[in-house]
C-alpha cells in the first residue's frame, strides 16, 4: 500500500469496531434508553425488524455527542498518516448517515460519506455496491472488522482487517488480495472492573442483622454469605448497566472516562451479554435461598434499574434512593439469616447512608473543575451548603435512632448497662462527621463506602465503636 497508485486511491473506513472501539447502534441505543426510555423501548420495538429505521430513530432519539466516542488509535493513525500523502479518507458504514457524517467533521475527512439513511441499510454487499460504484473495483483500499464485510475486501484493492479472522485473512490472500491484519482484543480483566469486584464490600452490610442480634453461630454466616454473592452478582449486574447508561457522563469526567465501556476498552454487546447473566445468576442464588430472599433481590434490582434510569438525575431523590438501597442490603441480611431486623435498626441505618449520600455528592462537587451541575447530576457546587445541612442532619438522626434503641427492651437483654452503650455514640459520631469533613474537603474517594474500607483512622473508630459495644455486652 505504499506503492504510486495507493497514493491516489481513497482509504475507506468502517465506523463501529474499526475507526471507533465502539458501536454506534449499541451507543444511541443506551444513550436514547437514558434520555427518553419509553420512547426507545417503543421504537426497537416498531423496527425490531427495519434495521435502517431503527439507527434512523435511535439517533434522533440519543443527540449523541461523536465527538467524545473513543477511537481505535491504530485506524487514526493509519487515516492521519495517509490523509498526509495525499489521500481522501472516506467513511462507510452501517450506522446512520447523521451521525456518521458528525464523524468526518470531526476528525476532517472526507465529507462524502456512505451509511445507512432510514431506508437503506448499508452493509455488505448493499457497501461493497456503493463503494463500487463510486470508486470501481478495486479502486479503493478498506478496513472493516466484521465478517459481514468480506465481499467489500473482496471488491478492495487492499484489505485492512481490524480483528482477528484468520480464515477471511487466508481466503482473501489466497484469491490474490493484498491483506493487512490490525490485531486487537478487549481483555477479561477489564471485564472484570467493569463488575466493580471493590464494590462488593458495601455488601458486608449483610451480616450486620446477625452481628446485631448476637448471633455467632456458623450457619447463620454461612447462608448470609451466600445471600452476599447473590445482592454482589446483582450489584455487578446492575453497575454495568448504569455505566452503558452513563457513557456520555463517564467521558466527561476527568478519572470515569477510563471505564471500561467509556475508553472503549470492553465492547459494549460484551457487557450486556454479562450484565444479563450476573442478573439471572443473583435472581437464582437468591432463590434457592428463598422466596422472600428472590423478592428482596429483585427488589434491589428493580430500585437500582430506576436510580440509573432516572431518580439519580433527581436532586435528593437520588440520595433517598441510595439510602433506601444500602437498608435493603441489611433487611437481606435480616431475611437470609432469619433474625428480626429491628425499626431501631433501620432507623439508625437509614440516616447514616442519607449522610454518606450527601458526602459522595459533596465530594463530587469538590473535585469538580467547573461550577457547572455534574454531568448526569442534579447539582452544582451552589448546592454544597444544603448538602452539608442534610448531611447533620442524618448524622443527628442516626444518633438520636442509636439513643433511643438503648431504652427498648431488646437493648435491656443485649445491653444490661445503657450508659456503657451511650459511649459508643462518640467514635460513632466522630466517624459520620469525619466522613463529612473529608468529603467537604474532596479528600474521599468518588464513594464514601470503598473509602471508609481503606481509611486506618475511620476504620480505628469503627473498632473502637464495636469494641465499647461488645464490653457492654460481655458486662451483662
Amino acid at each position: 500500500m505504499t506503492d504510486a497508485k495507493s497514493a491516489i486511491t481513497p482509504l475507506v473506513l468502517d465506523v463501529d469496531g474499526t475507526l471507533l472501539k465502539t458501536d454506534l447502534l449499541l451507543e444511541t441505543f443506551w444513550q436514547a434508553l437514558g434520555r427518553a426510555p419509553v420512547e426507545c423501548l417503543l421504537c426497537c420495538l416498531r423496527y425490531f425488524s427495519n434495521r435502517a429505521k431503527l439507527k434512523q430513530r435511535l439517533a434522533e432519539l440519543a443527540e449523541l455527542r461523536t465527538d467524545l466516542l473513543p477511537i481505535n488509535p491504530e485506524i487514526t493513525e493509519l487515516a492521519h498518516r495517509s490523509k498526509s500523502r495525499g489521500r481522501e479518507i472516506v467513511l462507510a458504514s452501517g450506522s446512520d448517515i447523521t451521525l456518521v457524517r458528525q464523524l468526518a467533521k470531526d476528525h476532517e475527512f472526507s465529507e462524502i460519506v456512505y451509511a445507512s439513511d432510514g431506508q437503506i441499510n448499508l452493509t455488505g454487499r448493499r457497501k461493497a455496491a456503493a463503494l463500487v460504484a463510486a470508486f470501481g473495483p478495486g479502486g479503493f483500499d478498506y478496513a472493516g472488522d466484521s465478517a459481514v464485510d468480506l465481499p467489500v475486501w473482496e471488491a478492495a484493492e487492499n484489505a485492512i482487517i481490524v480483528g482477528e479472522y484468520p480464515n477471511i485473512a487466508s481466503a482473501l490472500a489466497a484469491n490474490g488480495a493484498n491483506v493487512e491484519e490490525i490485531v486487537g482484543s478487549w481483555r477479561a480483566r477489564d471485564l472484570l472492573r467493569a463488575f466493580r469486584p471493590h464494590q462488593w464490600v458495601k455488601n458486608v452490610l449483610l451480616f450486620l442483622p446477625l452481628i446485631a442480634a448476637h448471633r455467632f453461630e456458623a450457619a447463620g454466616f454461612l447462608i448470609v454469605f451466600v445471600a452476599l454473592i447473590a445482592y454482589s452478582a446483582a450489584a455487578s449486574s446492575i453497575y454495568i448497566v448504569n455505566d452503558l447508561l452513563d457513557l456520555e457522563a463517564d467521558r466527561l469526567h476527568p478519572t470515569k472516562k477510563n471505564r471500561p465501556f467509556a475508553s472503549g476498552a470492553v465492547p459494549i454487546g460484551i457487557g450486556m451479554l454479562a450484565g444479563a447473566a450476573l442478573g439471572v445468576f443473583a435472581l437464582a442464588l437468591a432463590y434457592v435461598i428463598s422466596l422472600q430472599m428472590l423478592a428482596i433481590v429483585a427488589l434491589y434490582m428493580t430500585l437500582s434499574l430506576a436510580y440509573s434510569l432516572k431518580l439519580k438525575r433527581m436532586r435528593w431523590v437520588d440520595i433517598a434512593t441510595l439510602a433506601a438501597l444500602y437498608t435493603l442490603r441489611v433487611i437481606a441480611g435480616a431475611v437470609a439469616a432469619k433474625v428480626l431486623a429491628t425499626g431501631f435498626l433501620v432507623a439508625f441505618i437509614f440516616p447514616t447512608f442519607i449522610t454518606l449520600g450527601c458526602v459522595k455528592r459533596l465530594t463530587e462537587l469538590a473535585l469538580a473543575t467547573g461550577n457547572e451541575r455534574l454531568p448526569g447530576r442534579g447539582y452544582g457546587r451552589a448546592d454544597r451548603s444544603d448538602l452539608l445541612n442534610v448531611a447533620g442532619l442524618g448524622t443527628f438522626g442516626a444518633l438520636l435512632a442509636f439513643f433511643l434503641y438503648s431504652f427498648t427492651s431488646a437493648a435491656d437483654v443485649l445491653y444490661p448497662n445503657a450508659w456503657q452503650l451511650w459511649l459508643a455514640l462518640i467514635p460513632i459520631g466522630a466517624w459520620l462527621i469525619r466522613m463529612i469533613v473529608l468529603g467537604w474537603q474532596g479528600k474521599q474517594d468518588y464513594d464514601p463506602i470503598v473509602f471508609a474500607m481503606r481509611d486506618k483512622y475511620g476504620l480505628a473508630l469503627i473498632a473502637l465503636t464495636l469494641t465499647v459495644m461488645f464490653t457492654a455486652a460481655s458486662n451483662g
